[in-house]
């Protein structure tokens, strides 16, 4: 992989790599965390914003439909702490791809009209993300596991902040975060000529903000927050804060990660489904940004069963301080083979670069194999001790 920089300031990624398909993404670092109480939601509204016409491409669709129509792909994301914009297309069309990117990126309309059509579409948004409770869940879970970093706050925002979101507010936070400093960029594919078209293309100048770091202590005892809903299943989340990408003991979590939630071979997995019988799916996350982190078991399941299943939960990472030379292995090469997969794609691979960069080197991309391949027995039960043992955070969406 290259890293260099563009004479604006913009810190570009290029890994050339001998694909019929190219990939670039366009990551700001700014997402909710960022976000004023006032402004919750802002980071979501303006990736909506940017697909709605420039002075060259009067709309989303005309802007949409250069990409589509030669079968490529192009979307956006928000989270707590980036906001993401990508394209994939053959190699040969890889010089629009850039240039469609940077039209939006740089020469967006924000037209009033545009602005109260996406606010009305993002509170419908909303209304999808509340109403079902697997998306649902894991709003309940950062709003409990949390109680004054960001990261409680999901990056939609809220229908009475949205709501009252001007164009001027909205202005004002794109020209405070959407400048060079804060952008990156990262290309995967075999194409040519990469640092030139950018130098061409990416021309905006200027400076502005950059993202805070916020931090949390640990919990101060367990927590357990339950809410009725009018479905048939209960829905659990039991998850603890853990430590963000950065710190040394994330390569442990990842390992532990693996071997309690990798499909269907995972410990919680087989305890629970397959021996038990208590639930249909069962899974893991260890979610690992730049300044906070979390580790979390998430299933559904009969409401009877919610108690037994804590305590199984329980059981299963108390086993992790026993962990054996084999688990061990079958979770690194687990991790190898799907980190390896995974780059495979080049839209994958150009996202991950762009994730490891913000994280604070592009290059550690290159380097987590060998991370995980370093992680012994002795670091997987000193992150249990740490981080799996107490403090408890669980949300139950009851079902009937």
């Amino acid at each position: 992989m290259k890293k260099f920089t563009l004479k604006n300031g913009i810190t570009v990624l290029f890994e050339h790599k001998p694909t019929a398909s190219v990939a670039i993404e366009l990551l700001v670092k700014t997402g909710s965390n960022n976000e004023a109480e006032s402004l919750r939601g802002v980071s979501h509204v303006i990736e909506h914003m940017l697909f709605e016409g420039t002075k060259k491409r009067k709309n989303s669709r005309e802007i949409a439909n250069l990409i589509e129509k030669i079968g490529g792909e192009l979307n956006a994301y928000t989270s707590s702490e980036r906001t993401g914009f990508y394209i994939k297309v053959l190699n040969r069309h890889f010089a629009l791809a850039v240039d469609v990117l940077a039209d939006i990126l740089q020469n967006p309309l924000f037209r009033p009209k545009d602005l109260i059509k996406e606010k009305k579409i993002i509170l419908k948004e909303i209304d999808v993300v509340n109403d079902e409770p697997r998306y649902y869940q894991w709003i309940l879970f950062q709003k409990t596991l949390y109680e004054k970093h960001p990261a409680r706050n999901p990056p939609y925002g809220s229908k009475e902040t949205v709501s009252r979101l001007t164009r001027k507010a909205v202005l004002n936070y794109y020209h405070q975060y959407y400048h060079p400093s804060n952008l990156i960029i990262s290309v995967v594919g075999e194409v040519t000529g990469v640092k030139a078209l950018l130098e061409k293309k990416f021309i905006f100048k200027g400076h502005g903000l950059c993202s805070p770091v916020f931090n949390e202590g640990p919990n101060c005892g367990a927590k357990e927050k339950h809410e009725k809903r009018e479905v048939v299943n209960s829905y659990i989340v039991y998850g603890f804060k853990a430590v963000p990408r950065n710190h040394p003991d994330s390569y442990a979590l990842d390992v532990i990660n693996s071997i309690t939630g990798r499909g269907q071979s995972g410990t919680l997995f087989q305890e629970i489904r397959a021996k038990q019988g208590l639930a249909y799916e069962v899974n893991t996350q260890y979610a690992a940004e730049k300044d906070f982190g979390y580790f979390a078991v998430y299933l559904s399941t009969d409401k009877k069963n919610i108690s037994k299943i804590k305590i199984l939960i329980q059981q299963q990472l108390k086993k992790l301080l026993q962990v054996t030379e084999t688990e061990l292995q079958e979770a690194k090469d687990y991790l190898e083979g799907s980190f390896s997969l995974d780059n495979e794609d080049t839209l994958k691979q150009a996202d991950l670069q762009a994730y490891w960069e913000m994280m604070g080197r592009g290059e550690l991309a290159e380097e987590y194999i060998n991370k995980i391949k370093a992680v012994s027995r002795k670091d997987v039960r000193e992150a249990v001790r740490k981080y799996l043992s107490a403090n408890q955070c669980v949300v139950v969406l009851e079902g009937k």
